[in-house]
């Protein structure tokens, strides 16, 4: 018996496992309730007892050793797995990283651009920044007109010529005097006025303004493009209306409803039970405004028309507050189509 003591021992120091398996499998081999030091107590018992305390010190002692060579073991293997984790390793994948959204008024902004290119508009440009003859005084805006107020208009302080566009229109001026028609051509941009900031106004918006200036240039041209942009925005099946408006620079002016693509038209809290959601104003180029550009207005006619790209954008997707726009919140953002 204690040649087997002896041997076990030896083979305890010279165990050298490739895995936990397989320090596990030893231990139970060793330790556990059919294990081998169960067997050699079970044999203990028979011994004489001259020799009982020489065999019990060698039978502790071997299990002893079991114990602190499989806990030995268990910890280097552990800590080489916790070494090998802290090593970078250039071949595994990157962290998976959050994909960002677009923001609804790119989003928006970017169909209304579509839309209209596929009816041959171009995109044209302009400073923010701009001087009175651009903003006003080239569109037909009498020099009493209320917009030319403080209450409406950001002027700088230093020089009132020099003002924020309160529209992207003062593009359609710079097109109209460096270009001969026919021009077709898109507005989009950033805009700014003197308003309080609430849920249904900001001192800051944007907006997409149209012109298109040929030879026959009709009334009935105009509402077919706008009724073509109403059903590529909000559905095949969307009607819209017209009700005389003003407006400095068009003449006639007309405001744009589109039926409520929520209720179908029948009527709901969003369009205050009417059916209808007004999306735009329009009009004819007023005569005037031609000839500020030195456009011959006995050889060519022309449209024109705006929309603010935060109401379309309230009304495809229901926002009920136009400062969330603003407010860059990633519970509000998050809602929206990620960036591929």
């Amino acid at each position: 018996m204690k040649n087997r003591i002896e041997e076990l021992l030896s083979r305890v120091g010279e165990f050298v496992p490739a895995s936990m398996k397989e320090i596990e499998d030893f231990r139970i081999e060793i330790l556990g309730k059919k294990g081998v030091l169960t067997q050699l107590f079970e044999e203990f018992k028979t011994v004489s007892s001259d020799v009982k305390k020489e065999l019990g010190k060698d039978i502790n002692l071997l299990k002893v050793a079991t114990i602190n060579k499989i806990n030995d073991l268990k910890e280097s293997i552990e800590s080489s797995i916790e070494s090998a984790d802290s090593v970078e390793d250039i071949t595994k994948p990157a962290l998976f990283e959050e994909i960002g959204t677009r923001h609804p008024i790119s989003m928006v902004k970017k169909e209304i651009i579509d839309i209209f290119t596929r009816l041959g508009f171009n995109i044209a440009d302009g400073p923010e920044i701009e001087d009175d003859w651009h903003v006003f005084s080239a569109l037909n805006f009498p020099e009493e007109h209320p917009a030319r107020d403080m209450q409406d208009t950001f002027f700088i302080e230093k020089n009132p010529d020099i003002l924020l566009r309160t529209h992207t229109s003062s593009i359609q001026v710079r097109v109209m005097e460096n270009n001969k028609p026919p021009i077709r051509v898109i507005c989009p941009g950033r805009v700014f006025r003197n308003e309080a900031i609430s849920y249904r106004a900001h001192c800051i918006f944007h907006q997409v303004e149209g012109l298109y200036i040929d030879k026959g240039v009709s009334f009935a041209d105009m509402k077919q493009t706008i009724l073509y942009f109403a059903q590529e925005m909000f559905g095949a099946k969307s009607k819209i209306r017209m009700r005389p408006s003003y407006f400095p620079f068009t003449e006639p002016s007309a405001e744009v409803d589109v039926s409520c693509n929520l209720c179908g038209g029948k009527g709901c809290n969003v369009c205050k039970y009417t059916g209808w959601l007004e999306i735009m104003g329009c009009g004819m180029v007023d005569p005037n405004v031609l000839i500020s550009s030195n456009i011959d207005t006995e050889e060519y006619t022309g449209f024109a028309f705006g929309m603010g790209v935060e109401r379309i954008a309230m009304l495809k997707y229901g926002v009920n507050d136009l400062r969330l726009y603003f407010e860059n919140d990633l519970r509000f953002l998050q809602q929206f189509e990620a960036i591929i």
